[in-house]
């Protein structure tokens, strides 16, 4: 499926109906979810706005870096759309071994059939031809199916009828234009860290450009002196624009703290774009932005001219490893 048909469809996304196969899961209140990519989104989106839920989002090879005892009081996650990814898989075989709850979410491929091998209970996903990062509805459903939230499971599938990715395409384009010819850096609050993120591997992976993210307040500490350009770093930072995620259920000291530095960059010479982020709820906050940032990553990849819908060099780095 194109790049373009994926962001006019992400709504129906949500009238997926996941379904746990191959056995029943016990109820917990912890978790560890694997994967990569696109695969591990859901769980930053989950983690950043729901602070009391006790998910450890692992994105390496084998298992994270807990006690026994503390594993084996969470529900262990294995998530790879594909199937294919050798991290999930990796993480999935050690998991089984060690005989920890574990579960699979995935479209197929290799971790899919692990899972029926060693009747693991696993959500598929749909088969749409889509870009990992472009089934973030998808995957959200199935990890709050999966973890048994399914009050939350609920809430989540109505916020497709909220959803208008249409209306936010002209927006899209009028960012890409302010952005053509600069480097993206994406600034948001903590809370917001997943939807700055979400930004970042769109520009990364759609338009193929360099992209980068950071969060307030900690960015103030550190990066924001890299910018204090001089006459020996000016060249350095030239190709730089911010984008700053506002959203008015942030800190106030932190609202504040982004005027300061919008108002510090701009006397520096960079350019500056405030968004504020705007919706009845946290679901349509978020996925609202993550489509703005779609049909912007798509529109500057139009007129660079790469191809929004393949990542040659991920498939190339993959067949290097193996």
């Amino acid at each position: 499926m194109k790049t373009r048909d994926a962001i006019l469809g992400f709504s129906e996304q949500f009238a997926f109906d996941p379904v746990v196969e191959g056995g029943k899961l016990s109820k917990k209140e912890k978790f560890v979810l694997a994967g990569m990519g696109g695969s591990h989104l859901a769980g930053d989106i989950l983690k950043s706005f729901n602070p009391f839920l006790d998910i450890v989002i692992h994105r390496d090879y084998g298992l994270p870096a807990l006690r026994d005892s503390d594993l084996r009081e969470r529900l262990f996650i294995a998530s790879s759309y594909s199937g294919q990814t050798e991290e999930a898989i990796s993480s999935f075989q050690v998991a089984q071994e060690k005989k920890l709850l574990l579960c699979a979410v995935s479209m197929g491929g290799r971790l899919l059939e692990l899972a029926r091998e060693h009747k693991v209970p696993f959500v598929q996903l749909p088969d749409t031809g889509i870009q990992p990062r472009s089934a973030l509805g998808l995957s959200y459903l199935a990890i709050l199916k999966v973890m048994g939230r399914e009050e939350e499971l609920t809430e989540a599938k109505k916020i497709g009828g909220a959803l208008d990715p249409l209306s936010l395409e002209d927006e899209g384009r009028e960012l890409a234009s302010w952005l053509e010819g600069r480097v993206p850096v994406i600034y948001a609050s903590e809370r917001n860290s997943s939807l700055a993120y979400n930004w970042k591997v769109r520009l990364n992976e759609t338009a193929k450009i360099p992209a980068f993210f950071n969060v307030f307040p900690e960015l103030n500490h550190n990066e924001m002196t890299g910018f204090d350009v001089q006459e020996g770093t000016e060249k350095l930072a030239s190709r730089f624009a911010f984008l700053i995620l506002r959203d008015t259920n942030d800190h106030p000291k932190i609202q504040k703290r982004m005027e300061i530095l919008k108002k510090l960059y701009e006397e520096r010479g960079f350019p500056v774009l405030s968004l504020n982020i705007q919706r009845d709820s946290v679901l349509e906050r978020v996925f609202t932005s993550i489509l703005l940032a779609d049909w912007t990553a798509l529109a500057l990849a139009e007129h660079y001219g790469t191809d929004p819908d393949e990542i040659p060099m991920v498939q190339q780095f993959k067949d290097m490893v193996e």
